[in-house]
């Protein structure tokens, strides 16, 4: 399961969320996850899908249900592939780190949502 580090800030700043294992990866749930103005929704849930590896192994990718669109209704780029997880159908976001982007160790599921945040609203 999560590394304690990553439960507490997990509690801290997302007292909804969830943890379970599915296909042997540990699936977090962020309910009402908070989208930056100018998309079409205000919130959605977040799954992050975590290999048994991490936080050894760098996350990749992230799921949104309801799907999140800018506001005009377009699909952002990379995002069009609708996959079913913990019996929900889920928007994935193909988004991958490079080379020594992930650091073992330093990076945690706070540095991770950060980087979510940041490209959600580069992209807004």
């Amino acid at each position: 399961m999560l590394p304690s580090v990553d439960r507490e800030h997990l509690r801290k700043r997302f007292p909804r969320f969830s943890e379970t294992v599915e296909e042997r990866m540990i699936c977090v749930v962020l309910l009402g996850f908070a989208l930056p103005p100018g998309l079409q929704i205000e919130q959605s849930d977040l799954l992050l899908r975590l290999s048994q590896g991490y936080p050894d192994i760098a996350p990749d990718m992230w799921w949104f249900d309801p799907p999140v669109l800018r506001g005009d209704g377009r699909p952002f780029p990379q995002t069009q592939v609708q996959e079913e997880h913990l019996g929900r159908n889920w928007q994935r976001w193909s988004r991958h780190f490079e080379g020594a982007q992930w650091r073992p160790g330093v990076d945690s599921l706070e540095s991770y949502l950060g980087l979510i945040s940041s490209e959600l609203s580069k992209t807004a």
